[in-house]
């Protein structure tokens, strides 16, 4: 059977339909974060203005309290960069990526930390987090005391699993510098990791999908060599790009009429819509591309959608969240965003 071509409009509605983008979900912030498969958070208000653009009735301390309580949290995950995923999917993605993250560091750094026992490092940071959390310049300050230079740090974050304990890292106290052992703040999980990249494939096309190999790999930061067969487990339903490439997706996600209306929504800086893996979506349009990804600017820019694609930047300067469109606006489609963004300042505001 020939599998049906999805146009770029079509690919793009069903994105922003997973992405919880074109309407505002009544899900709790656990069952969000996995909708969306985590939010970035290497800004710390990123996730927040991630979850107010697709929750009704979010608010700012609704986030803080779901890291407090548990049921959230923060750590450095896919691509080792800071995300914020339920704790329910804490356990499988960290062991999905665990080998392929070790592999990447062990390879960088060969020639820098020959030598370097890496275990016995990550035992001494291992033992003082037994006893309770400690910040980042505590623990760096513990291994330069026996002799470890500076990069073993990041080295030790791929062999000790380690949660940001809050109020680190949250709206409140911006600085995710206080860790803590996952094992202490969410208990012991036996994953295997076969089970885990299953479990990663899923939550993949559940909140980006229909997606090819490729994407998968680009968005987990994984080596393709193995993913095809656990893709080909977990994406039953198979498509086409208008390119003839092929993609995967589960059998009963959602792929909206590419008429449906999207509504204009805010971003903050590093939302995964943006970045190569989504690219066929034309979310972030390829004309406005370098806009929000350059060597200047290397953390990326907030922006806004029109009409499910980005259309400008923004930022929240005194009390207002100012638009700077790349192109004229529609009038209809700016008195929209206009009453979005006065949304959008009211909740910085508090």
């Amino acid at each position: 059977m020939t599998e049906r071509v999805l146009s770029t409009r079509e690919l793009n509605r069903a994105l922003l339909a997973r992405q919880l983008l074109l309407e505002r979900s009544a899900l709790p912030i656990p069952g969000a974060l996995e909708q969306v498969a985590g939010l970035q958070a290497q800004y710390a208000p990123s996730p927040y203005v991630g979850l107010w653009s697709r929750l009704r009735d979010f608010r700012r301390d609704d986030l803080t309290r779901a890291l407090e309580d548990r049921r959230a949290v923060q750590a450095t995950l896919l691509r080792v960069t800071i995300h914020i995923v339920s704790a329910a999917d804490y356990p499988p993605f960290t062991e999905a990526v665990r080998a392929a993250r070790r592999e990447w560091w062990t390879r960088a750094v060969r020639r820098e930390l020959e030598g370097i026992d890496i275990e016995a490092a990550a035992a001494l940071v291992r033992d003082r987090l037994a006893q309770g959390p400690a910040r980042q310049a505590e623990l760096a300050g513990l291994l330069a005391a026996h002799g470890y230079p500076k990069a073993v740090w990041i080295g030790v974050g791929l062999w000790v699993d380690m949660v940001r304990v809050p109020p680190s890292g949250t709206w409140e106290r911006r600085r995710a510098d206080l860790y803590g052992l996952a094992s202490d703040w969410l208990g012991p999980w036996p994953v295997d990791e076969a089970a885990a990249l299953e479990h990663l494939a899923r939550r993949y096309l559940q909140g980006f999908g229909p997606a090819s190999l490729g994407d998968l790999g680009s968005w987990a930061g994984l080596p393709l060599t193995g993913l095809r067969p656990v893709l080909e487990r977990v994406g039953t339903r198979r498509f086409r790009d208008e390119r003839g490439g092929e993609l995967f997706d589960l059998p009963d996600a959602p792929l909206p009429d590419p008429g449906t209306p999207a509504p204009p929504r805010f971003l903050s800086t590093w939302d995964a819509n943006l970045l190569v893996h989504a690219r066929r979506t034309q979310v972030l349009p390829e004309r406005h591309r370098e806009r929000i990804f350059h060597v200047r600017a290397p953390h990326s820019f907030p922006t806004f959608l029109v009409d499910g694609a980005v259309a400008g930047t923004w930022r929240h300067e005194r009390g207002e969240v100012r638009l700077e469109p790349f192109e004229p606006l529609d009038p209809a489609a700016r008195r929209e965003l206009e009453a979005e963004a006065e949304g959008l300042a009211a909740f910085h505001d508090g």
